[in-house]
Protein backbone atom coordinates (compact mmCIF):
# COMPACT_ATOMS: atom_id res chain seq x y z
CA UNK A 1 0.00 0.00 0.00
CA UNK A 2 0.98 3.29 -0.67
CA UNK A 3 1.91 5.83 2.09
CA UNK A 4 -1.15 8.46 1.15
CA UNK A 5 -3.68 4.95 1.04
CA UNK A 6 -1.83 4.03 4.34
CA UNK A 7 -2.69 7.56 5.84
CA UNK A 8 -5.70 7.20 4.60
CA UNK A 9 -6.57 4.06 6.28
CA UNK A 10 -5.31 5.54 9.51
CA UNK A 11 -7.34 8.57 9.20
CA UNK A 12 -10.79 6.77 8.44
CA UNK A 13 -10.33 4.09 11.73
CA UNK A 14 -10.73 7.25 13.79
CA UNK A 15 -13.44 8.95 11.62
CA UNK A 16 -17.07 8.50 11.62
CA UNK A 17 -18.40 5.22 10.45
CA UNK A 18 -19.54 6.16 7.15
CA UNK A 19 -16.74 6.50 4.80
CA UNK A 20 -18.94 8.46 2.81
CA UNK A 21 -19.29 11.30 5.34
CA UNK A 22 -15.57 10.91 6.14
CA UNK A 23 -14.59 11.64 2.89
CA UNK A 24 -16.63 14.86 2.37
CA UNK A 25 -15.25 16.04 5.49
CA UNK A 26 -11.53 15.90 4.47
CA UNK A 27 -12.92 17.37 0.87
CA UNK A 28 -14.67 20.03 3.10
CA UNK A 29 -11.31 20.26 5.33
CA UNK A 30 -9.01 20.65 2.29
CA UNK A 31 -11.59 23.08 0.51
CA UNK A 32 -11.55 25.12 3.71
CA UNK A 33 -7.77 25.72 3.79
CA UNK A 34 -7.60 26.78 0.22
CA UNK A 35 -10.18 29.11 0.71
CA UNK A 36 -8.51 30.79 3.74
CA UNK A 37 -5.19 31.31 1.59
CA UNK A 38 -7.56 32.11 -1.44
CA UNK A 39 -9.09 35.06 1.46
CA UNK A 40 -6.23 35.90 2.86
CA UNK A 41 -3.95 36.26 -0.30
CA UNK A 42 -1.90 39.17 1.09
CA UNK A 43 -0.84 37.68 4.54
CA UNK A 44 -0.50 34.16 3.28
CA UNK A 45 3.24 32.24 2.66
CA UNK A 46 4.13 30.54 0.06
CA UNK A 47 4.34 27.54 2.56
CA UNK A 48 0.85 27.62 3.79
CA UNK A 49 -0.28 27.35 -0.02
CA UNK A 50 2.57 24.68 -0.79
CA UNK A 51 1.35 22.91 2.20
CA UNK A 52 -2.66 23.41 1.27
CA UNK A 53 -1.79 22.04 -2.27
CA UNK A 54 -0.39 19.05 -0.86
CA UNK A 55 -3.04 18.16 1.27
CA UNK A 56 -5.82 18.18 -0.98
CA UNK A 57 -3.35 16.35 -3.84
CA UNK A 58 -3.01 13.63 -1.45
CA UNK A 59 -6.76 13.13 -0.92
CA UNK A 60 -6.93 12.98 -4.64
CA UNK A 61 -4.41 10.74 -4.66
CA UNK A 62 -5.89 8.49 -2.61
CA UNK A 63 -9.42 8.46 -4.12
CA UNK A 64 -7.54 8.17 -7.58
CA UNK A 65 -5.40 5.19 -6.61
CA UNK A 66 -9.03 3.84 -4.83
CA UNK A 67 -11.23 4.02 -7.29
CA UNK A 68 -8.19 2.39 -9.66
CA UNK A 69 -8.73 -1.09 -7.92
CA UNK A 70 -10.63 -3.67 -9.35
CA UNK A 71 -12.21 -4.54 -6.28
CA UNK A 72 -13.69 -1.37 -5.84
CA UNK A 73 -17.68 -1.62 -5.73
CA UNK A 74 -18.50 1.81 -7.70
CA UNK A 75 -19.79 1.75 -10.94
CA UNK A 76 -16.92 2.16 -13.64
CA UNK A 77 -18.30 4.89 -14.71
CA UNK A 78 -18.15 6.77 -11.71
CA UNK A 79 -14.53 5.28 -11.40
CA UNK A 80 -13.58 7.03 -14.19
CA UNK A 81 -14.98 10.26 -13.41
CA UNK A 82 -13.33 10.07 -10.06
CA UNK A 83 -10.39 9.48 -12.08
CA UNK A 84 -10.96 12.35 -14.76
CA UNK A 85 -11.35 14.92 -11.63
CA UNK A 86 -7.87 13.58 -10.05
CA UNK A 87 -6.19 14.15 -13.45
CA UNK A 88 -7.63 17.68 -13.66
CA UNK A 89 -6.79 18.60 -10.13
CA UNK A 90 -3.21 17.07 -10.54
CA UNK A 91 -2.93 19.18 -13.17
CA UNK A 92 -4.23 22.83 -12.19
CA UNK A 93 -2.24 21.95 -8.71
CA UNK A 94 1.13 21.77 -10.82
CA UNK A 95 -0.07 24.83 -13.22
CA UNK A 96 -0.27 26.67 -9.36
CA UNK A 97 3.19 25.49 -7.99
CA UNK A 98 4.57 26.64 -11.26
CA UNK A 99 3.80 29.89 -11.86
CA UNK A 100 6.19 32.38 -10.14
CA UNK A 101 3.17 34.47 -8.97
CA UNK A 102 0.22 32.51 -8.93
CA UNK A 103 -3.55 34.49 -8.28
CA UNK A 104 -5.67 33.57 -5.65
CA UNK A 105 -8.51 33.08 -8.63
CA UNK A 106 -6.66 29.80 -9.51
CA UNK A 107 -7.62 28.34 -6.24
CA UNK A 108 -11.24 28.98 -7.05
CA UNK A 109 -11.88 25.72 -9.11
CA UNK A 110 -10.22 23.23 -6.89
CA UNK A 111 -12.32 24.90 -3.90
CA UNK A 112 -15.25 24.38 -5.87
CA UNK A 113 -14.83 20.67 -7.23
CA UNK A 114 -13.94 19.99 -3.22
CA UNK A 115 -17.36 21.29 -1.98
CA UNK A 116 -19.68 19.77 -4.42
CA UNK A 117 -17.86 16.49 -4.37
CA UNK A 118 -18.27 16.36 -0.48
CA UNK A 119 -21.78 18.41 -0.42
CA UNK A 120 -22.92 14.90 -2.54
CA UNK A 121 -21.01 12.67 -0.30
CA UNK A 122 -23.22 14.49 2.69
CA UNK A 123 -26.55 13.73 0.82
CA UNK A 124 -25.40 10.15 0.44
CA UNK A 125 -24.62 10.15 4.02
Amino acid sequence: MSKPHDAYASASRMAPKDPREFEATILTRAAGQLQRIRDNWEAETASALYDALTYNRRIWTVFAASAAEKEHPLPREIKQNIANLAVFIFKRTSEIEATREPEPKLLDTLIMINREIAAGLYTRA
